[in-house]
């Protein structure tokens, strides 16, 4: 008899990608300054760089979305997950236009263990029904059914109504403690 899994959404920017990063990466590059994570904590990305229209067109940008450097542990943790969990990519990727595409090469660069009925590309995330979403939006999270998992970034530092994980590790961490409460159930009821 086939388990049914509890199913796991992950977002893929600022989570499995690393968005801040590309942030800085393309704004140093273009004008030559670095503006570190700690000067842009509690303030939403385009706000957060003196010149404020740079963000938005970056994220206009064909190739911006293809190049986002991977998040650290990202990959092995998800295949971990994988192995307890049924894992889907749930990413809002219809506001710009290049996005879509470039989100997909990049998964099949970077995570092509994930099939691609597991993969949701959507407009609003409030529609995604999974026993656990991992995202580092509010906009995202609050309208979880599940257990909202809030993944550390500089713009969501003065949020805390969800559960916080501040990497791949502690994510990890989070789902030994699930799998250890619900063992925990499970002997109670045949007790």
């Amino acid at each position: 008899m086939n388990e049914i899994k509890k199913t796991i959404g992950i977002d893929m920017d600022g989570v499995l990608a690393d968005i801040e990063e590309q942030f800085m990466d393309w704004y140093e590059k273009e004008y030559g300054v670095r503006v570190p994570r700690s000067e842009r904590l509690g303030v939403l990305e385009p706000e957060g760089f003196p010149e404020k229209g740079a963000i938005r067109r970056y994220v206009n940008t064909p190739g911006f979305f293809r190049t986002i450097p991977l998040m650290d542990g990202a990959v092995a943790a998800v295949k971990k997950l994988m192995e307890d969990y049924e894992v889907y990519i749930v990413s809002a990727a219809m506001e710009f236009p290049q996005c879509l595409s470039e989100k997909q090469e990049w998964l099949a660069e970077h995570f092509s263990f994930i099939s691609w009925r597991n993969i949701i590309f959507c407009g609003d995330k409030s529609v995604v029904v999974t026993d656990y979403l991992i995202d580092d939006h509010c906009k995202n999270l609050d309208f979880c059914k599940g257990k909202a998992i809030m993944f550390d970034a500089s713009h969501n530092v003065n949020q805390h109504h969800h559960v916080r994980v501040k990497s791949w590790t502690e994510i990890l961490a989070f789902f030994e403690q699930e799998k250890l409460g619900q063992a925990h159930l499970v002997n109670a009821e045949t007790a």
